[in-house]
């Protein structure tokens, strides 16, 4: 949460060994989301001569797979050196998490530091090949539809995102992660991906694309919707990290850079060559027309519980431009990514390619210890909840006004729901019912819930007027998921298809016959 919305870099400060092993999801997501942290752990003393001490384990071997970069400190003048170099590694191309061990004894005990080093802030960067500038180039020019992919690594380019968006007149599409990398009120705002496992303004705007322009995201299997998408031939890919190129999906040219860096050039030679909005009849009506009837479908969506469209529209309402959100792994993620409009960079932070269910509460908290003037909300289902929230209890002593607000339907519904068509009954996700407000009294947070739509307004404002009084607030939202996103509708399409015809027969048979049975 620090690191993904301010200018510092999260930092760990934990116990060797079993500290390691609690915090290896969070490391996890940190490596796989591309985000800077560094882990600094005590390590064994040496000075014993003892094998078998309290923590005795290899540290560096669990974390390999993770980290950028372990670090191994083995005497005193090498603690200064070694923590900025871990820096400048954990910043440096495709930020990640990096590891440093400082063993017990050289904690406990003082030893010639030597002289301290200044600190250079300067990190490494790429610089662009102005061939594959040109190259870029001469297919966008060419281009009669060209669309726009980003991901969380445009983070910091969203100007430059849209001044080419509305130069080459292209819809813009982001993945879950970089969701807020565009502004969702901007015309040719589509939506999180495109393809089968899209809202239809994002499925619509890009059916016809001869060329896309693809730039700090890579091809994951949440992006791509299980890997259900079609790139054009004329793929353009933009990425500071080059191992991602070609991966799942071609490109025709792969810029290695800085995003910022690659747009800037991009815009600079368009504008150079005189290059006019290629302006696609009715393009940005379509878009407009299509989000305002998926809208409109979600909130005449008759059921029982809260809606999750007019939820998100009241908070929406509620809520300050600035205000950052903060969602965990479920149903209610995609929920959000479909019907939450953020227009603010770096405003929307959500676990993506590790997927670890429990990281909203913790990762709410880090994102208002960096923002402690915004509002700050958590979107969590009550799966992901039992998890870690007992973190809420961290907020309340911090005098942190995070709100919560737990989707609480009693069971793990984004996989219960891609278990009803291949087989027709829930396994091992029903959770029972969780008492929400025994947490709150618990942990010294406020406590509210919603149980109908009339109650939205009411308890949205004053559970934000308890958090502005610097008090954590659960609310417990009683949500209605009986309506599927497009984004689980389309991946359960997507990964039966690729099941063999005799696999199809008889999950359908199966479901089929339960149905019957029960």
């Amino acid at each position: 949460g620090v690191s993904r919305t301010s200018d510092h870099i999260g930092t760990l400060v934990i116990v060797p060994a079993a500290g390691v092993t609690h915090a290896m999801s969070g490391i996890g997501e940190a490596f796989l989301d591309g985000i800077p942290m560094l882990i600094i752990s005590g390590g064994v003393r040496r000075d014993l001569g003892k094998t078998f001490q309290l923590h005795q384990w290899d540290q560096h071997k669990a974390l390999a797979a993770i980290t950028k970069k372990t670090f191994l400190v083995t005497e005193h003048r090498q603690i200064v050196p070694t923590i900025y170099e871990a820096y400048r590694i954990a910043v440096s191309g495709e930020p990640g998490p990096v590891f440093v061990e400082i063993p017990v004894d050289i904690q406990l005990f003082s030893g010639p530091a030597g002289e301290i080093p200044a600190f250079d802030p300067v990190t490494d960067k790429p610089a662009l090949d102005p061939e594959q500038i040109e190259k870029a180039t001469d297919l966008l020019q060419q281009a009669r539809a060209p669309d726009l992919f980003l991901g969380w690594g445009a983070r910091d380019c969203t100007e430059l995102a849209v001044q080419l968006a509305e130069l080459l007149d292209a819809p813009v599409a982001t993945t879950l992660q970089g969701l807020s990398v565009f502004p969702a009120d901007h015309p040719l705002h589509v939506g999180m991906g495109f393809g089968p496992h899209s809202v239809p303004a994002a499925e619509n705007a890009f059916k016809d694309c001869d060329c896309l322009l693809t730039v700090g995201a890579r091809f994951g299997e949440i992006p791509t919707g299980s890997f259900g998408i079609t790139v054009p031939e004329n793929h353009i890919h933009v990425d500071i990290n080059p191992e991602v190129f070609n991966k799942n999906y071609p490109a025709k040219v792969c810029v290695h850079g800085d995003a910022a860096d690659a747009l800037y050039a991009l815009l600079a030679v368009l504008q150079e060559r005189g290059v006019k909005p290629h302006r696609r009849d009715g393009t940005r009506e379509q878009i407009r027309r299509d989000k305002e009837a998926y809208l409109r479908e979600w909130k005449q969506h008759k059921g029982k519980g809260v809606n999750p469209a007019l939820f998100f529209e009241h908070l929406r309402a509620n809520l300050h431009d600035d205000a950052f959100v903060v969602v965990d792994d479920g149903n209610h993620t995609f929920l959000a990514a479909e019907l939450f409009p953020v227009t603010r960079s770096k405003h929307f932070i959500s676990p993506t390619d590790f997927n670890c269910m429990g990281y909203c509460v913790p990762a709410a908290i880090g994102v208002k210890l960096a923002n402690p003037d915004k509002q700050v909300v958590g979107i969590v289902g009550d799966g992901a909840f039992l998890m870690t929230g007992l973190e809420v209890l961290t907020a309340a002593t911090q005098n942190l006004g995070v709100v919560y607000f737990v989707f609480h339907d009693g069971e793990l519904s984004q996989i219960s729901q891609g278990q009803e068509i291949p087989y027709n009954r829930k396994t091992c996700t029903v959770l029972g019912d969780i008492k929400l407000d025994g947490i709150a009294r618990a942990t010294g947070a406020a406590f509210l819930s919603i149980e109908k739509n009339e109650a939205l307004d009411d308890v949205l404002h004053r559970a934000l007027d308890a958090a502005a009084q610097r008090r954590p607030v659960i609310v417990d939202v009683r949500i209605d998921y009986s309506k599927r996103t497009r984004f689980t509708k389309g991946v359960v399409k997507t990964v039966l298809k690729r099941f063999p015809l005799g696999d199809k027969f008889r999950f359908i048979g199966r479901a089929m016959w339960r149905k019957v049975a029960h």
